[in-house]
C-alpha cells in the first residue's frame, strides 16, 4: 500500500487509482481549454487591437518572466527549466497526495496544474506566454493564470477543512 493509500485507511487502491487519472485528465482539458483561448487570442489580436469590455480589456501581450513578469530578463531556457521543475514536483506531491485530500484540494490541483501545464507549453517556444486580459490596474494575465489562482485557494481551503466524521 502506498503512502497516500495509507493516510485513508480503507480506501481501495482502484480508486486512489481513480483519483489520480481523474485529476491528471481534468488538467489536461484544462490545460487544453487555456491552450485553445490563447490561439484565439494571438489569431484576433496579432493586430494589435484592443477590445473594451468595461472593467477588462482584452489585448495581446507576451510574457517573458514568470508572475508579474518576473524574471524576464533571464535567458528562456532558464525560465522553461525552472518552471518545468515546479511542475513536475506539484505533479507528483498532488498525484501521490490525491486519494488522501478533500475533494476540493483535488480540484484545486486540477486546476493549478492545468494552468501551469497551460502556461508551461505556451512558453516553449521561447516567446513567453500569451497573455491577454488586462484590468488596468492589475497585470496582464490570462486563462492559466485565473486556473493557478483558483487552484491555489482551493487546495488552501481543502486542506483547511477538517475530515467530517459520520454520527
Amino acid at each position: 500500500m502506498s503512502a497516500s493509500a495509507a493516510a485513508r485507511p480503507g480506501l481501495p487502491a482502484r480508486t486512489a487509482r481513480r483519483f489520480r487519472t481523474v485529476l491528471l485528465l481534468w488538467a489536461a482539458i484544462l490545460a487544453a481549454a487555456d491552450l485553445t483561448v490563447k490561439a484565439l487570442a494571438e489569431a484576433q489580436l496579432s493586430t494589435g487591437t484592443t477590445t473594451d469590455l468595461g472593467p477588462i480589456n482584452v489585448r495581446l501581450l507576451y510574457n517573458r518572466g514568470v508572475a508579474f513578469s518576473f524574471g524576464a530578463d533571464l535567458a528562456p531556457w532558464i525560465v522553461i527549466a525552472a518552471t518545468g521543475l515546479i511542475i513536475v514536483i506539484l505533479t507528483w506531491y498532488t498525484v501521490s497526495t490525491a486519494p488522501s485530500v478533500t475533494g476540493l484540494s483535488r480540484a484545486g490541483a486540477a486546476l493549478l496544474l492545468g494552468g501551469a501545464a497551460g502556461n508551461f507549453i505556451d512558453r516553449l517556444d521561447g516567446q513567453g506566454v500569451v497573455d491577454y486580459l488586462h484590468s488596468g490596474w492589475f497585470p496582464t494575465f490570462n486563462l492559466a493564470d485565473v486556473f493557478v489562482t483558483t487552484g491555489v485557494a482551493l487546495l488552501v481551503l481543502g486542506a483547511m477543512d477538517s475530515p467530517r466524521t459520520g454520527a
